[in-house]
Parts: structure tokens; C-alpha cells; sequence
């Protein structure tokens, strides 16, 4: 039997919703791909640069270089260095819903605390603080911190009060990511939603018009659990229709028979 560690957010909905954490060994296979691209993107950087230093010449065709050059090479390097490796994190957290390359092969995502998508605040301060975690060797010190944590937090994601979850397995980023809108809902018909209290349909809409704000991980985690509660209660209803699409017709068949 394998072990998983787990985290428990109380939703407004009254859910409680459980996410699996992040363990070592993934996060740090997720770290060790993107350092690699990291560490390609610079090389290739370094490359282009001695590249043009090498057609660097005077117009004798002597090479003209008074140190200014090599200097500005240096800082250009160093900049480009920094912009990689603090910036490609936070480029892809913010805009890849919480996913790196390294964190999409593994099957990984960071998000708030509370399951909502990290920021650009958040994942600033989570990726800065990443010089000091990385040290002493390869993230020793985040390794030493996560094993002391209940949540697997190194100190950039206790600082940023963020996590790192697994994705759970299975079609469900389609449904997380659909726009509202961009889908037609399915006849209802022939639904039998009676069954469905006042109680029942509030929770389905609270979280209809909250799961905006909720991370796409989350998000999904959330929309399956009502549905799976619910479900039973609505007679007609297609078994294979997804969580979200189901909650958004259950709760326009239950205001067009109000």
C-alpha cells in the first residue's frame, strides 16, 4: 500500500475537499527536468554570445576588444541567467495554472493554500526563495524543511502559502478548463430533479459561481465530489456526462421547474 500524504480545504460549499501532496521524489524529478531546460537555455545563451564575440573585429580586421565587451558579455549572461532561473518559474506557474514543463510531466502543480491559482506575487516569492532552498548541495535544505512540514512545504512555499499537489488522473482538465459558455447544455427533460433539495442545489450553485477562483486541480477535485453527491438524486440523468456540464444542468433544470 502506498502512502500519500493529503491536505483537507473546507470549501465554502461545505465540502471538504482533499488534495494529495506533492511527495519528495516527484518534486524533485519535476526540478531536475527543468533545471535541465534551465540550464540548456543559458548554455545555448553562452554559445550566441561567443558566437558574435568572435565577429567582434575593427576595421582593419584586428579584433577590437578594449575589455568592454567581455565585460558587457559577462552582464548580459548573468542577466539572462537570473531571468531564467527565477523567471521561468514564475512565467509557467502563473500562466501554466501552476505547471512548469517539469511539473506537467510529473504530474504536479503549485497552488495557494486554500486551492485557488497562484499569482504572480506568490509565485515570486516562492521562486526567490528558492536560492536559499536549493542550498547546501541540491536542495538540501528543502528537502531537510519538507520532511518537517505537514503540507511537504519547502520555505518559498511557506513564505507564499502555496502547495504542491498531484494531479489527479483521468479526463478531467477538459471539464476544469471548458468555459461556461462554450458548451450547450444537454436535455433535461426527462430529469427527475426532485429529489434534489434547497440545500443540495444552494451548495451546486455556490460552487457554479465560485469556481472561477478555484485552481484547475482543485477545481475538477471539487466539481466531482458535488456531482458524485448528487447524482444519485437526479433519475434520467446520462452516466457519462462530465461533473461540471452535469452540476450546470442540474441547476438550470431545477430554475426552469421552480
Amino acid at each position: 500500500m502506498q502512502y500519500e500524504d493529503r491536505l483537507t480545504i473546507s470549501t465554502p460549499e461545505g465540502v471538504d475537499l482533499e488534495l494529495t501532496l506533492a511527495g519528495i521524489g516527484s518534486r524533485f524529478t519535476a526540478s531536475l527536468i527543468d533545471h535541465t531546460i534551465q540550464f540548456a537555455l543559458v548554455a545555448v545563451a553562452i554559445g550566441a554570445l561567443l558566437g558574435l564575440s568572435a565577429l567582434d573585429v575593427g576595421p582593419s580586421g584586428v579584433e577590437a576588444d578594449d575589455g568592454s565587451s567581455g565585460a558587457l558579455a559577462t552582464a548580459a549572461v548573468t542577466l539572462f541567467g537570473f531571468a531564467v532561473f527565477w523567471g521561468y518559474d514564475v512565467l509557467f506557474e502563473v500562466r501554466g495554472g501552476g505547471r512548469t514543463p517539469g511539473k506537467r510531466l510529473t504530474g504536479l502543480r503549485v497552488v495557494r493554500a486554500g486551492g485557488r491559482p497562484v499569482g504572480f506575487v506568490a509565485s515570486g516569492i516562492r521562486n526567490v526563495l528558492r536560492v536559499v532552498d536549493i542550498l547546501p548541495g541540491f536542495y538540501g535544505l528543502a528537502m531537510a524543511v519538507m520532511f518537517g512540514t505537514p503540507r511537504n512545504q519547502r520555505l518559498g512555499d511557506i513564505a507564499a502559502g502555496t502547495v504542491v499537489v498531484r494531479e489527479r488522473k483521468g479526463g478531467r482538465r477538459q471539464a476544469a478548463t471548458e468555459a461556461p459558455g462554450a458548451r450547450a447544455l444537454p436535455d433535461t427533460a426527462g430529469w427527475d430533479v426532485s429529489g434534489v433539495g434547497a440545500q443540495d442545489i444552494a451548495v451546486v450553485r455556490r460552487f457554479l459561481e465560485r469556481r472561477s477562483a478555484l485552481a484547475e486541480g482543485p477545481r475538477a477535485e471539487l466539481a466531482a465530489d458535488i456531482a458524485s453527491r448528487v447524482r444519485p438524486r437526479v433519475a434520467g440523468a446520462p452516466a457519462d456526462l462530465g461533473p461540471e456540464p452535469f452540476l450546470e444542468a442540474l441547476s438550470a433544470a431545477k430554475a426552469a421547474r421552480a
